[in-house]
């Protein structure tokens, strides 16, 4: 087997597992998926298909906070489709060599969210103790704050839900669990729609694609139990570390090409 299938499927159960318990999967997926010698967009609509199924089941979890929230649930489920619609077809009109430009900077931005994603989450959580009066819901905003950020996911994606845990909270939500199930709701339909899109398309490369599909599950399932015991600053910086030493390699790659 050649490396660069062994370095897929490795990359690929690497990133199902940091996905189970911290987020930042494609940190490492889509370089695996670039290192294929697939074009730039191509490997990041194969990364997002490998990816999506994943998120299915979370839904399933999340169903009686769901169950709470169902005014704002369909808010966001259609700010996802449209977003991620939007997304996926610029990602699809997007030159190959200035997404490739975009790459490192992209990578860079999403490992900088989840450095804030810490002490933003601690910050929630003392937001959560503090008594407070109940204001209006502003349904509106939300839409529109989700629509942008499920555009990002439709084009890109690496660490938008950090993206839509602060937006709703910053609207005055304070339940990280319907937090979590609202942003579940959101980027699994931000990211179904570019599934659809871009298998229309034609971008995926599906030899590639159900190997990272099927690694991606293996090491989801396998590995949470066991990395939910290795502390969240741990898993935090071990992300953070792996999507700038990524962006870093890609803004050396695109300096000497």
């Amino acid at each position: 087997m050649h490396w660069r299938w062994a370095w897929l499927a490795v990359a690929s159960f690497l990133g199902g597992t940091l996905n189970a318990v911290a987020g930042g999967g494609s940190f490492l997926v889509f370089p695996a998926m670039l290192g294929m010698r697939m074009l730039p967009i191509q490997a990041n609509a194969t990364n997002t298909v490998a990816l999506w199924p994943g998120q299915i089941t979370s839904i399933v979890a999340y169903r009686r906070d769901l169950g709470r929230n169902r005014r704002l649930a369909f808010p966001m489920a259609l700010a996802g489709l449209l977003g991620g619609t939007a997304g996926a077809a610029v990602l699809l009109n997007t030159p190959q060599m200035t997404f490739l430009h975009l790459v490192p900077w992209l990578l860079l931005g999403a490992a900088l969210l989840f450095a804030a994603s810490g002490p933003v989450t601690r910050w929630l959580e003392r937001r959560k103790q503090a008594p407070h009066a109940e204001g209006p819901p502003r349904r509106t905003a939300i839409f529109l704050g989700t629509m942008a950020v499920c555009f990002y996911i439709g084009y890109f994606g690496a660490g938008a839900g950090f993206l839509l845990i602060a937006l709703l909270s910053l609207f005055g939500h304070r339940d990280l669990n319907e937090i979590n199930a609202l942003k579940v709701v959101a980027t699994t339909l931000a990211n179904g729609i570019a599934f659809v899109i871009f298998t229309v398309s034609g971008q995926v490369v599906w030899r590639y694609c159900l190997v990272a599909m099927a690694t991606c599950a293996v090491g989801g399932y396998t590995s949470a139990s066991s990395a939910r015991r290795i502390p969240q600053p741990v898993l935090r910086g071990l992300v953070v570390f792996i999507g700038l030493a990524m962006a870093a390699w890609f803004f050396w790659r695109n300096s000497v090409q």
